[in-house]
């Protein structure tokens, strides 16, 4: 299948997209985090948000953008704190760049349970894109160009983090599961999304270049579409 070379707003179904094509959508709309454009990748944990968020990072540098990913397990107050963690990033990172000013949160490092460094954010960014469950909390509608949601099925989505943080962790994965899929219903997450992504597609495609939509909504009188 070959990748589609412009943005439709309707459902689609194993679609390749490029991922320049998404940046060509979010450069056409206005910046709306001060001089921003900000990029939310949600959706369950183990979907693969962080290596989206990588893939369409290294795009846009390519293109010359200043880019920087926030990654929001660097905010969470731990396994219980997926809420502070947005609350920090909406209060200290969001607010201060609508503002124009720098944006600034301190890392949580899991193996101490407590909040590290400081990590500065700066307001002369050309592409913001923060990746984790609460990414695209309501909170955020107002500075956000594009909402992107990816998914995979529980099974693969559990093997992903059993993998990763080991077998002693899995009752806190299933809490974890648990929690966000309560948290996604009450947030609308996946509806409110602009793209619906496939986090392991059976579908040919290039991964660095491109994803496979499931799911394409974008206003109609985008540039891009």
């Amino acid at each position: 299948m070959e990748s589609t070379d412009r943005l439709t707003s309707e459902p689609v179904a194993d679609t390749p997209l490029t991922i320049d094509n998404l940046l060509d959508h979010v450069q056409s709309g206005p910046a709306r985090l001060g001089r921003i454009r900000l990029i939310s990748i949600d959706g369950p944990a183990g979907s693969g948000k962080s290596t989206l968020a990588g893939r369409i990072a290294a795009r846009a540098e390519a293109r010359g953008l200043h880019t920087l990913v926030v990654h929001m397990d660097d905010l969470y107050d731990g396994w219980d704190g997926a809420v502070r963690g947005f609350g920090l990033l909406r209060d200290h990172v969001l607010k201060r760049l609508a503002d124009g000013r720098e944006g600034r949160y301190r890392r949580y490092d899991w193996n101490l349970g407590a909040y590290a460094e400081l990590h500065l954010v700066p307001a002369t960014l050309d592409l913001l894109i923060v990746e984790g469950v609460t990414a695209a909390d309501c909170d955020a509608d107002p500075w956000q160009s594009l909402r992107v949601w990816i998914e995979t099925s529980n099974e693969v989505r559990l093997d992903r983090g059993i993998a990763r943080d080991g077998e002693a962790l899995r009752d806190r994965w299933l809490d974890w599961m648990r929690w966000e899929r309560d948290h996604f219903a009450a947030e609308n997450t996946r509806a409110r999304a602009n793209v619906v992504v496939d986090g392991s597609p059976d579908t040919p495609h290039d991964p660095e270049l491109e994803l496979i939509a499931k799911l394409i909504n974008l206003p109609h009188d985008s540039a891009a579409s």
